[in-house]
């Protein structure tokens, strides 16, 4: 009963927020607001059982997109007023809200009682995918194009990004933040190597891993470190661009170690060679998911030290 009162609580104030953060006047509380509803739909998908989308929406939708919303209010010219909007351009956001709810409550309700057939299938061919979690199977063997056009779209985003987006100016970090930083960084790095790890045998994988890694990566920058993460230095371009370039030859190779055999569809892994693929492609995955998301929110410093080597910014 208490868990039940708990759960009503929760989609309540799930709603308020999202609410709140529509209708709010101040383009700096309503960040504050998005940051607080990404917080609460993380427990809540801690609640049903998914830690591993709980980790990815508290470092994607809470902490990466809070930071960049932050970002672009700093970037906006100051002189600038901003225009007061009256309460019906304000209310018909909230008005678009509701009416989605309400569509999804309404197709929550066509769903038929009994499970889908789609799970005895996944249950039946998950001894040839490589893994023995239903979830990674899915995505990086029965299903694995969806995967490889997520990574594709994530690159085009950052190709698309770094047409518009400013340099970033050097800031004075604050000594506490730069000094946690350095703290949590390595617990940061085993973390999200575990989430990698367990990915296929338990909630994990390459996007919450690489998920992670970002937020890490992120506070880094923001602490005037990591100057050699930037997009001129050669092997961070190559490294982005490695977790679509992997999955292609894993693509290929698997078809060429496997010529006489009519079954090897693309982009669908030979049993005897999956679990191997799975993991070298989240490998390169969850690196190239990272670094896209590092330079998508902190964005190209003004002067970086990657002619320098691999070493920290002042």
């Amino acid at each position: 009963m208490r868990l039940l009162l708990f759960d009503a609580i929760l989609c309540l104030l799930l709603l308020t927020l999202a609410l709140a953060s529509i209708l709010s006047r101040q383009l700096a509380h309503a960040v504050i607001l998005y940051i607080a509803f990404g917080l609460m739909m993380a427990l809540a998908w801690a609640r049903l059982a998914a830690p591993d989308l709980a980790l990815a929406e508290a470092a994607i939708g809470a902490g990466l997109t809070g930071a960049l919303c932050f970002s672009a209010l700093a970037h906006q010219q100051p002189q600038l007023k901003p225009d007061v909007l009256n309460w019906p351009k304000r209310l018909w956001p909230a008005v678009f809200v509701l009416l989605m709810l309400g569509g999804v409550l309404a197709a929550l309700l066509q769903l038929p009682p009994s499970a889908s057939q789609l799970i005895a299938v996944t249950q039946a061919g998950i001894g040839n995918s490589g893994v023995s979690h239903p979830v990674t199977a899915v995505l990086l063997n029965f299903r694995s194009w969806d995967t490889l056009l997520e990574l594709v779209v994530l690159l085009l985003a950052l190709l698309g990004a770094r047409q518009v987006a400013p340099e970033v100016k050097p800031a004075t970090s604050w000594p506490l933040s730069l000094g946690w930083s350095r703290l949590l960084a390595p617990m940061v790095i085993l973390l999200a190597g575990y989430l990698l790890w367990a990915g296929a045998s338990q909630p994990g994988g390459a996007f919450q891993a690489g998920a992670l890694l970002a937020a890490g990566a992120v506070v880094l920058r923001l602490n005037q470190q990591l100057s050699w993460l930037s997009w001129s230095n050669f092997w961070i371009r190559l490294l982005i661009v490695s977790g679509v370039l992997v999955f292609v030859l894993m693509a290929l190779l698997a078809i060429l170690l496997t010529p006489g055999n009519t079954d090897v569809v693309w982009l669908r892994w030979p049993p005897h060679l999956a679990a191997g693929i799975i993991l070298l492609v989240e490998l390169f995955a969850t690196l190239a998911i990272a670094l896209t998301l590092t330079l998508l929110v902190a964005g190209e410093p003004a002067s970086t030290g990657a002619e320098h080597g691999c070493g920290e910014g002042a």
